[in-house]
C-alpha cells in the first residue's frame, strides 16, 4: 500500500511563505498526476492545483500567481510553494495522486494525512 506523507505546514503571518511537500511511500512506478487540495471547516474540499506528468499545471483563481506546484522527479517529490499569503488560504492541505504501484497496476487515486496552514491577520 502506497501512503502519501506530507510537510511543512505551519503558523504564518499574512503576506508570509510557506513551502509543503508530499513524497509517496516506497517507489511507485508512475505517477500520472500530482496534486494539492485544502478544506476549511465548514466547506467542501476545494482544488488548489493540480501537475501532470506531462508539466501541465492548473491552479484554483483564487491561489493563480501566489502558489506554484513543481516537483523533483529523481526524489518523486513534488511541493506547493505559497507565497503572498492570506488569511483566507488557512485551510487543512492535502496532497493528492494518481499513481500505479507497479507497471501491471491500474493508477489508483491517493490522499496525504493533510497539514495546517494557519494564516494570521
Amino acid at each position: 500500500q502506497v501512503q502519501l506523507v506530507e510537510s511543512g505546514g505551519g503558523l504564518v503571518q499574512t503576506g508570509g511563505s510557506l513551502r509543503l511537500s508530499c513524497k509517496p511511500s516506497g517507489t511507485p512506478f508512475r505517477i500520472n498526476l500530482m496534486g494539492w487540495y485544502r478544506q476549511s471547516p465548514g466547506k467542501e474540499r476545494e482544488l488548489v492545483a493540480t501537475l501532470t506528468s506531462g508539466g501541465t499545471t492548473n491552479y484554483a483563481d483564487s491561489v493563480r500567481g501566489r502558489f506554484t506546484i513543481s516537483r523533483d522527479n529523481a526524489n518523486n517529490t513534488w511541493y506547493l510553494q505559497m507565497n503572498s499569503l492570506k488569511p483566507e488560504d488557512t485551510a487543512v492541505y492535502y496532497c493528492n495522486a494518481d499513481l500505479q504501484r507497479r507497471a501491471y497496476l491500474r493508477a489508483t487515486n491517493y490522499w496525504g494525512q493533510g497539514t495546517q496552514v494557519t494564516v494570521s491577520s
